[in-house]
């Protein structure tokens, strides 16, 4: 028996100033984020890709010049397969399983992922987003992709798959804990508010029936019933909005001007991001911290990234057990739909 492969699949980024354009026109190429015909999608993708390179390079520099999402990532590889040491509690004959990083827009590419496990020869497959919440623009996206990939590598071991996870209990669970830890960074007494931030999603993708908006709702409602605070003051906003398109809102922006205009401290928890990027450590850390300065928040915290952390890795672990126990092929979502039909 070859054992079981994990997928852990995420978007990328680049890992030097040079792989920022590439990083880029990828990503714009990607039909899930620029619809048009491919000739026209391509064109677009190396047109946009060259005008924001050199402010996408600026933000790299103010972290070293690279994205450490890589390398947290496999970190988050290595503590999952620690955690899913007795795989065999789910099939006796089971070895040990090996998990693969797959990223969407740069490497490891999802087609490389693809051939290492086929030269694994798995008996089995799971496939794991590290997007908690569900959009066509990043799951979709990188299903999409492993489904062609899988098929050029050859592979035909028995998938499952794991669409989302957003109000999961140890997923919540693991957030709330790393909130209460953080919260110790505000003055005790202070009158503060909670915020979700999310990356944003132009309006047009949410109303053809991408369920983010509804599912990051639901993960925000699910850690915040997990912590111990009653009446606790908590929202739900926005970030990384860019182009000229209608995004989701609020943004974190209103949000902080709001908390500033009513004298709240904020604690900032990234509910849809798993590992630390340049949207936590440049956007959260250094530009809306700034922002909050200017509004006149008395007090700004961030709650970092769940990572490696031990209850987080734990949940995913149990969340790749409960997908090899649904129906052959089946895309599992805790053992039930999440979604109301409309998405």
């Amino acid at each position: 028996m070859s054992g079981t492969a994990v997928v852990l699949f995420n978007l990328g980024g680049p890992d030097g100033p040079r792989a920022v354009r590439p990083f880029l026109r990828n990503l714009f190429g990607d039909p899930a984020i620029l619809s048009a015909p491919r000739p026209v999608r391509w064109a677009l993708a190396r047109l946009i890709a060259a005008r924001r390179a050199p402010a996408a390079r600026a933000i790299y520099r103010r972290i070293g010049g690279a994205s450490p999402i890589r390398a947290l990532t496999e970190a988050q590889a290595a503590s999952l397969e620690r955690a899913l040491a007795d795989i065999g509690d789910v099939d006796a004959d089971a070895a040990p399983a090996r998990a693969f990083v797959a990223m969407r827009y740069w490497r490891p590419a999802i087609r490389e992922a693809a051939r290492a496990v086929a030269a694994m020869r798995p008996d089995r497959i799971a496939l794991l987003p590290l997007y908690p919440q569900f959009s066509t623009a990043t799951t979709g996206s990188s299903f999409a992709e492993w489904r062609r990939a899988a098929a050029e590598a050859g592979l035909r071991a028995p998938t499952a798959a794991v669409c989302c996870y957003p109000d999961d209990a140890g997923y919540a669970a693991a957030q709330a804990a790393l909130i209460q830890t953080a919260r110790a960074a505000l003055p005790p007494g202070a009158r503060w508010r909670l915020l979700f931030s999310a990356h944003g999603l132009p309006e047009r993708i949410v109303a053809r029936g991408d369920p983010y908006r509804w599912q990051i709702e639901r993960s925000a409602a699910a850690i915040a019933a997990a912590l111990p605070w009653p009446n606790l003051d908590w929202r739900v906003c926005y970030q990384s909005r860019v182009g000229p398109l209608a995004w989701i809102g609020p943004s974190i922006g209103e949000e902080l001007d709001r908390a500033g205009a009513e004298g709240r401290a904020v604690l900032v928890a990234p509910v849809s991001f798993v590992s630390e990027h340049s949207e936590t450590l440049v956007e959260l850390d250094i530009d809306y911290r700034a922002w909050a300065a200017r509004s006149g928040v008395p007090h700004y915290a961030r709650v970092p990234a769940p990572g490696t952390n031990r209850a987080f890795i734990a949940a995913l672990a149990d969340r790749v057990r409960a997908a090899f126990g649904a129906p052959a092929g089946a895309v599992s979502c805790g053992g039930r739909r999440t979604c109301p039909a409309r998405f």
